[in-house]
């Protein structure tokens, strides 16, 4: 059996038509913060996609494009990946 528990909300203003699309992220910092699962996520895939099911004798040579794209997109959103 599951359950569903309500959260109460983060925000004081009260929801209405105006406003039900509106960002609800914190505003400031928190919201500028993401987590590195969230980002670049085609990228990831793409990338492992390639290392996975690639048909060369070495997939990480033969994928280093494909590596290079997600090391750059990480490196937008503030990870360094080495």
């Amino acid at each position: 059996m599951s359950s569903t528990t309500a959260l109460a909300p983060t925000s004081t203003t009260p929801a209405t038509a105006a406003n039900m699309s509106s960002d609800l992220k914190p505003p400031g910092q928190a919201a500028a913060a993401v987590k590195p699962c969230c980002v670049c996520k085609d990228e990831k895939a793409s990338r492992d996609e390639c290392m996975l099911f690639s048909n060369a004798d070495n997939p990480q040579e033969a994928c280093q494009g494909m590596v290079e794209k997600y090391r750059s997109c990480m490196k937008r959103f503030g990870f360094n990946i080495n």
